[in-house]
């Protein structure tokens, strides 16, 4: 009558599910009202075609909104958009349904460069990691990796997503690092970090001293590779480790090279960052993201650093589709027989563009310069070009 339109939504729940629900209540309806009930359910589906309904909407599979993205896109105030926001893309599995491991990085590689991903990380590891995979799948060396990598590519950054400090003597990082800067035209940021995984090293025989010691080998890394990096052969003097020339021919194109700290600690890893690095690599939500940025800067005040020159990235999991009924899709092509579609969603901040667009919004907010994410579709035709509208979405006018 007031000529508004009006829509009727039909959740058409099979008797048998309503018949277990209703046994596990506390106080269960009768069991003939119950089928009263559905008995009338079929004549009222038969009378709304009738009725002048706009349209009627019957139930669909749903596709739940993570915690982070529902959080995002709810703020009564969008969070205003960094048009300097730029995105990276870490490569964390190699479990593709692919017999050439080679051919398929190079076209991930290349793809991303083309959707406008401004770096490429992979993680340096000897082992796949627990929560990313089962430890006999597949993971390349990275820096053998990378090396590969800058060949197939053009433009593209190339890192490890960080390279643990007990991995290789610190000089010899530091020579292999210049050598990648060199090969790929000045494409090399270098990722550190303390290194965690004590059952990686001791599987393969490699020492993990204690984290007081980690720490130190950490900031004497920090020290001494913009001195190697740099001109002359100086002598360097460390608690961990002395050299008596530091020589690197040839030198890097960069001059220098980043150096990218990942790790949240807030007493030691993050004022590390602020007295060397270039960057700093953050984990968790936009809050926690927010509070590590706070703790950050007030480090940078007491070393005396403008914050500026600190590039603040984070990195999380993403997946993207340009519609929900496309997302559900994808969701269901590769998530695992025993999780839900809502917990893989969860898991991987599943989203359409919008969505993704207001999540990246609420990290540059909380002071985030850029976004590393890793996606269980990169192997798959589509992904990184579906995201290429987030990274659109946030590039200057």
């Amino acid at each position: 009558d007031a000529g508004l339109p009006a829509y009727a939504v039909v959740f058409d729940t099979p008797a048998s599910v309503c018949e277990l629900r209703n046994s596990e209540r506390d106080r269960p309806i009768p069991k003939g009202t119950l089928r009263s009930q559905m008995t009338r359910f079929r004549d009222v589906l038969e009378r709304l075609e009738t009725e002048g309904f706009d349209a009627i909407h019957r139930h669909q599979p749903v596709a739940a909104v993570p915690p982070p993205i529902a959080t995002a896109s709810s703020q009564d105030s969008p969070a205003p958009m960094a048009q300097s926001h730029s995105f990276g893309l870490l490569v964390s599995r190699f479990d593709w349904d692919r017999p050439d491991m080679s051919a398929a990085l190079a076209s991930i590689a290349r793809r991303a460069e083309e959707a406008g991903f401004r770096d490429l990380w992979v993680m340096d590891h000897f082992r796949q990691i627990r929560g990313v995979g089962r430890p006999w799948e597949d993971i390349p060396e990275a820096y053998t990796t990378l090396s590969y990598l800058a060949g197939v590519t053009e433009r593209i950054r190339l890192g490890a997503l960080v390279t643990g400090i007990t991995h290789r003597h610190p000089v010899v990082l530091g020579k292999m690092i210049a050598t990648l800067d060199v090969l790929s035209g000045g494409r090399a940021t270098c990722g550190l970090g303390l290194a965690w995984d004590q059952e990686e090293h001791a599987a393969y025989g490699i020492e993990f001293p204690p984290t007081s010691e980690r720490y130190a080998r950490l900031e004497v890394t920090l020290r001494m590779l913009p001195l190697l990096w740099g001109k002359g052969s100086p002598e360097f003097e460390g608690v961990t480790f002395s050299a008596q020339e530091l020589i690197c021919y040839p030198r890097p194109i960069q001059d220098p090279i980043p150096i990218l700290l990942g790790g949240s600690g807030e007493k030691r890893t993050l004022r590390l960052a602020a007295r060397y690095a270039d960057a700093c690599n953050l984990l968790g939500n936009p809050g926690r993201v927010g509070h590590k940025v706070q703790v950050l800067l007030s480090h940078c005040e007491a070393e005396g650093r403008d914050p500026a020159q600190i590039e603040v990235t984070h990195l999380t999991n993403a997946m993207v589709a340009g519609d929900r009924g496309e997302l559900r899709k994808r969701i269901d092509r590769l998530r695992g027989r025993d999780q839900s579609a809502e917990d893989f969603a969860r898991r991987h901040n599943a989203g359409t563009t919008d969505d993704l667009v207001a999540l990246f919004s609420s990290y540059a907010a909380a002071g985030a310069d850029h976004s590393i994410v890793a996606m269980p579709d990169i192997a798959q035709e589509g992904s990184l070009e579906a995201f290429a509208d987030v990274i659109t979405s946030f590039a200057s006018p």
